[in-house]
């Protein structure tokens, strides 16, 4: 009998450790959302967007374009992402036509409007916890550190990965992005002039994506085209004008 169960117990120890190594395999493997574009996945430890963590994300500019930008950008990262997305704002601003163009159909969206930004950052930070989202994204002119570590916290808990837009109004709103929050990484994006063709003709949409603050990483800048269908980005193809386009970016942010 002693034996019987001694060797009934060997064979569970085993089954329990097989089960535990391919649920390790399956958490590394979804550590990380890649961009599948070599040159940013390069900069970003593990090789992508990490899971469990906060993302910051802001237009380059002052206006309405370089907003509506930014905010196309986390749609296509949330499009690339499994299950249902939480969406809080304020305002409900958002164009359901553009977030499907990039891949993000408003049927995977629970959209929760607030009252005030406090409530904004109460049903983050509540979705982040729940768990089994593919990614909850708040809109927020202001994101305190203290707050930040909480939602940090939140999303390491539940490893659902936290998108932060940050828009504002006020030109006086826009000094607070550059003060320190406990997101893993902070985006700045700005809008370019498209894609040129060989005929006559609007081509894809692009954009300057500044890696501005990587933890355990190295920023940089790249010119992307911008989100497809699937939320994919790319490196633009039109390489020769990278660095004046870029300058022209900075000297107008």
């Amino acid at each position: 009998m002693t034996t019987s169960v001694a060797t009934s117990n060997a064979v569970l120890d085993e089954l329990r450790e097989k089960i535990a190594s391919l649920e390790g395999a399956g958490m590394r493997r979804r550590s990380v959302l890649p961009f599948g574009v070599g040159e940013i996945d390069a900069q970003l430890p593990g090789g992508g967007l990490a899971f469990g963590a906060l993302h910051e994300v802001a237009g380059g500019g002052n206006g309405a374009i370089d907003g509506a930008a930014a905010a196309l950008f986390i749609g296509g990262i949330a499009a690339r992402t499994t299950g249902k997305v939480v969406w809080c704002l304020t305002r409900f601003d958002l164009f359901f036509p553009a977030l499907a163009q990039v891949g993000l159909h408003p049927d995977r969206v629970i959209f929760v409007e607030c009252d005030k930004e406090e409530t904004v950052l109460a049903s983050f930070e509540e979705a982040l916890r729940y768990g089994g989202l593919g990614a909850v994204v708040a809109e927020l002119v202001r994101l305190p550190m203290t707050a930040s570590r909480r939602l940090q916290l939140a999303a390491e808990k539940s490893g659902t990965l936290g998108l932060v837009i940050r828009r504002w109004r006020r030109q006086a709103e826009a000094s607070d992005f550059g003060m320190p929050t406990a997101a893993v990484t902070r985006w700045r994006i700005s809008v370019l002039p498209s894609e040129p063709l060989p005929v006559p003709g609007v081509g894809r949409a692009r954009w300057l994506a500044e890696l501005m603050r990587v933890r355990s990483g190295e920023g940089g800048q790249f010119i992307i085209g911008a989100c497809d269908g699937k939320g994919r980005i790319c490196l633009s193809s039109d390489a020769a004008d990278r660095s004046d386009q870029a300058r022209r970016s900075f000297a107008q942010s």
